[in-house]
């Protein structure tokens, strides 16, 4: 039988946890803006909830989907082509 091998790399990148990090703090933010009395003023009936849309259906979409680019070679063809 073949050995599988152990795949240790993190699936999420280091830009993946800043846009997620981001995320939470908007999210946290909007929540903050909620609670803040008059609850028929500004910060609670149009700044919090554009914060909270824009973080659960923007940023952590993005933190999910964003792909590092860290890892890839960029010049990998550039040592073929000069042998």
């Amino acid at each position: 039988m073949a050995q599988a091998s152990n795949h240790t790399e993190l699936p999420f990148g280091r830009r993946n946890w800043i846009l997620f990090g981001a995320s939470l703090a908007i999210i946290a933010l909007g929540y903050v803006l909620l609670s803040i009395p008059p609850a028929d003023g500004f910060l609670s009936l149009t700044a919090a909830p554009i914060l909270l849309v824009s973080g659960y259906c923007v940023v952590l979409p993005a933190a999910i989907l964003a792909r590092d680019t860290e890892g890839t070679i960029v010049g990998a063809d550039e040592d073929t082509a000069s042998a």
